[in-house]
């Protein structure tokens, strides 16, 4: 007897909406002592007492920031919910609840909406996030998934983007760049599969890249790491769109200018190997890549010290009067006027 192995194809028509949102959400556990109420009820009920809360949102729309032909939708759903937590690590604030909302269209059957909430459980468990409620809804162009993030911080802690100072160091968590590598390579595959289905990609010289672009980790560590070391940013942003743009965010909402030093960026050398396969400016693609879901902050000159060596940082330039201007200081001492090339969500 042959053994059919069809996936099964369940259609989310024959759920109705609350049978689907049941069914999807049945498994998620309260964890955060702030949740009084989660799913089930006409809204949620939190309780922060004398915390103060921030939130944030995010939306994902299938064609312009994932592409499910490269984009596993279990790696989907936990990248949207760590985009979100970013913006909470951002604030250098604790990430606590999440409400998710997709609208989705008849070519996806329940089970691939089961894969989508198995990876959105999988970095709620991972970050410590109560899934809260949401909303689902059709869509007449593919999947479209919207999250939004609440998270809580003591106000002494809360560091915006507008505090930076002159002569304060600007610093970087992790490394840069890998995240648009990744995703260069995922395209190349792509078309090379168009033009030969059979083709296996053999992608082992890529695996820090790809997993930079399909499954990235925000860094709620590092409120962890500085509070240790005893240092508060006078300024902090998550670099989703391009570290120049973000620097450049930094800059006009403090009223400071910038010198951003070339030799100090932090790059992976698998990241430097593809740049050259792919005859692309490492540098170039560094600073404006974007997705890299690290931290980039400023810090008192007088924090200097307690931060030189760490391991989970790099200092990678200094903020200056305003009047200076925003400039990347080559390995050749040249200076060039920085401009925002990472993302924009507007543009075509």
């Amino acid at each position: 007897m042959i053994e059919d192995k069809t996936p099964q194809r369940t259609s989310i028509a024959q759920l109705g909406e609350f049978g689907l949102i049941d069914h999807l959400t049945k498994n998620f556990e309260i964890i955060q002592p702030s949740t009084l109420k989660g799913i089930g009820d006409d809204a949620a009920v939190l309780d922060f007492k004398e915390k103060k809360v921030v939130v944030s949102t995010d939306l994902l729309i299938e064609g312009v920031h994932f592409d499910l032909a490269y984009m596993p939708l279990k790696h989907l759903g936990y990248k949207a919910v760590v985009v979100n937590v970013s913006d909470i690590c951002a604030m250098n604030a604790k990430a606590t609840q999440i409400t998710v909302s997709i609208a989705v269209s008849n070519r996806f059957p329940l089970e691939a909406l089961e894969e989508l909430y198995e990876g959105i459980a999988h970095a709620a468990h991972e970050y410590k996030v109560d899934v809260i409620g949401g909303d689902t809804t059709s869509s007449q162009k593919g999947l479209i998934i919207s999250i939004t993030v609440l998270g809580e911080a003591d106000e002494n802690e809360i560091v915006y983007r507008n505090g930076a100072k002159e002569t304060d160091l600007l610093v970087v968590t992790g490394d840069i760049g890998a995240a648009y590598m990744g995703l260069q390579v995922l395209e190349r595959e792509k078309q090379v599969f168009k033009v030969n289905p059979n083709s296996q990609p053999d992608l082992d010289a890529y695996t820090y890249l790809i997993e930079r672009q399909l499954k990235p980790e925000a860094r709620k560590d590092v409120r962890t790491l500085l509070h240790a070391l005893e240092i508060k940013p006078t300024s902090m942003i998550d670099i989703s769109d391009g570290l120049s743009s973000e620097i450049m965010h930094l800059c006009k909402q403090s009223g400071v200018g910038c010198n951003l030093y070339e030799d100090k960026l932090p790059i992976d050398p698998q990241f430097i190997n593809v740049c050259e396969e792919f005859n692309i400016d490492s540098t170039t693609v560094a600073i404006n890549g974007g997705e890299d879901y690290e931290l980039l902050f400023t810090i008192a000159m007088s924090d200097f010290d307690k931060i030189k060596g760490n391991p989970n940082f790099s200092i990678i330039g200094h903020m200056t009067q305003e009047s200076e201007g925003i400039h990347l200081v080559t390995r050749a001492n040249t200076k060039i006027a920085l401009k925002a090339r990472g993302w924009d969500a507007i543009k075509e």
